[in-house]
């Protein structure tokens, strides 16, 4: 079994690098392409949410994936998010120091007490073709050098690598951290080595009381655990376990 190698696409600007490889993928672009970007004009989160950065300031890339699965087999294409989740949040461990946790279902995050500011997320696509899993591309944004004067621009609860620690960080030796903790993690994955229960470990989520806002309104309970295709576990106070696929967890208060 060969490892993962990487071929890297570094783009001034574009639309979404999600939308690039994408194309790149349709186009038969091999497993391990990169697309980087230093400024995305139309970046893109969940739930259809846009994703803004100033330019040059963050971490922005996405990487094409294409596992021998079964479209069927539901958590594997969602190991492929939770071990790029993990690998991002090493990386920045490694490179600046910073501690970070991942907050359910796919933000990167920095606890501030009884509270978390969002440094980053993913967003993961698949395309499907028939009966086969064609590829799957995984989209990583991360809050680099964004100052603290920017970041209220962003979000509400947006932070940064420079607004946590008052040093920059090479975003280039960041985002080569990031691809050598993805190709080892994916090389064990490929290995039958599944990354959920360290990812479990690793949500700043559970455990606590929390909103959970979906399509079909919103549930306070208890996050009480995450299954092993990556949905959360909610135990509302009537004592009735939900599992939610889709959602926004926040803080309840």
């Amino acid at each position: 079994m060969d490892s993962l190698s990487f071929t890297r696409i570094h783009l001034p600007s574009t639309t979404s690098t999600n939308d690039v490889a994408r194309d790149l993928a349709a186009r038969g672009a091999p497993e391990g392409t990169v697309v980087i970007a230093d400024y995305q004009t139309a970046g893109r989160g969940r739930l259809g949410r846009r994703w803004l950065a100033p330019p040059g300031t963050s971490l922005l890339c996405s990487l094409l994936f294409r596992p021998p699965l079964d479209p069927e087999c539901s958590p594997h294409p969602t190991d492929l998010t939770m071990l790029c989740g993990l690998a991002a949040a090493d990386a920045v461990e490694k490179t600046s120091g910073l501690s970070v946790s991942l907050k359910w279902p796919n933000d990167l995050v920095v606890a501030r007490g009884e509270s978390w500011r969002k440094l980053g997320g993913l967003l993961a696509e698949t395309d499907v073709s028939g009966d086969r899993l064609e590829f799957v591309i995984v989209g990583v944004g991360i809050n680099v050098n964004v100052p603290a004067e920017s970041l209220p621009d962003l979000s509400p609860d947006a932070t940064s690598i420079l607004a946590e620690t008052g040093r920059q960080t090479d975003r280039d030796l960041l985002l080569d951290q990031f691809l050598n903790e993805v190709a080892d993690r994916y090389e064990r994955w490929r290995a039958g080595e599944r990354p959920w229960a360290e990812w479990a470990a690793r949500l700043a989520t559970l455990g606590r009381p929390v909103r959970v806002v979906t399509a079909e309104g919103e549930r306070r309970g208890v996050a009480e655990g995450v299954d092993e295709e990556g949905a959360l576990l909610l135990r509302t106070p009537d004592g009735t376990l939900h599992r939610i696929r889709v959602g926004d967890v926040l803080l309840a208060h």
